[in-house]
């Protein structure tokens, strides 16, 4: 499930839940959103994607299809162990989500979407963020382009982000992920979106949109574009007193409870046996 040892499986229910983390990220920013829902009676998978949890050098490695694959590959085993699979994902890891049903239609139970971004357009981005995409259009462009994360890196829980700033500043990035995030990783990222926008009128899975109206790397602008665009009904709930990472800030219990309530009313309790723990180690 994924690539590395970060990636991890949590609860035993029959009903399974797949979290992607997103770009530069790590498995462990879904951590407390996989053990409440856990607690709520589901499985929840948390696979590392290709390139993540290493350095710059192995992000710039891989593309956006090589971390969708690592995606898929867990999407498909679990679907082999579990009749009902929702899937779901933070920043990146939301926009993959919907991809992710778009190209299995009819195969997913719902989608929870986090912090959807299609656009870096926080009120902590650079302005030069918005020129991004006219860089990546010309001749070696996306060499020109380096973000570096500053203060205060999605979270508004100053104790929290403390320990995720000297977490990055050590090098730890299979708990905190990169300081860094390069042109080339950026314009991965633009080519997933553009194919996702295209492809969300035909995405008919409910989808449960939670998005920050704090939130300093993408504006609600881009929770409004999905709740907009996507073909099938989309329940939007925008929160307060938090940031970009909402399944770590101080409103990461709300998250829990929004997205196992979203499961319950669109869950059939099915007459299934849970996996056992030996099996579900295997997918790790």
């Amino acid at each position: 499930m994924g690539e590395g040892n970060a990636s991890f499986v949590l609860g035993s229910g029959p009903v399974a839940v797949l979290l992607i983390h997103g770009l530069t990220g790590t498995p462990t920013e879904l951590r407390r959103v996989a053990q409440g829902l856990a607690k709520r009676g589901y499985t929840v998978y948390v696979p590392t994607l290709a390139g993540h949890c290493g350095d710059n050098a192995d992000l710039q490695a891989t593309g956006w299809k090589d971390w969708y694959e690592s995606a898929r590959k867990a999407f498909v085993g679990i679907r082999q162990r579990h009749a009902q699979v929702f899937v779901g994902g933070l920043s990146m890891g939301a926009v993959m989500s919907m991809h992710m049903a778009a190209e299995h239609p009819g195969q997913i139970a719902g989608l929870l979407l986090y912090s959807t971004t299609l656009r870096y357009d926080g009120w902590n981005m650079p302005k030069a963020a918005v020129l991004t995409p006219l860089l990546m259009a010309i001749p070696f462009g996306v060499h020109l382009c380096r973000f570096n994360e500053t203060s205060p890196y999605g979270i508004k829980d100053k104790r929290l982000r403390a320990i995720v700033e000297r977490q990055m500043k050590a090098g730890e990035s299979s708990s905190a992920g990169l300081l860094t995030m390069s042109g080339v990783n950026v314009r991965e990222l633009h080519r997933l979106v553009a194919v996702v926008k295209r492809e969300m009128p035909s995405v008919t899975t409910p989808a449960l949109v939670l998005h920050s109206i704090e939130d300093d790397i993408t504006s609600r602008w881009n929770a409004d574009y999905v709740e907009k665009h996507l073909g099938g009904k989309v329940t939007k709930v925008l929160l307060d007193n938090c940031y970009h990472m909402i399944t770590v800030d101080l409103q990461y219990r709300k998250v829990i409870t929004l997205s196992a309530d979203f499961i319950d009313n669109l869950t059939e309790q099915l007459p299934l046996q849970a996996v056992p723990l030996n099996d579900r180690r295997q997918l790790a």
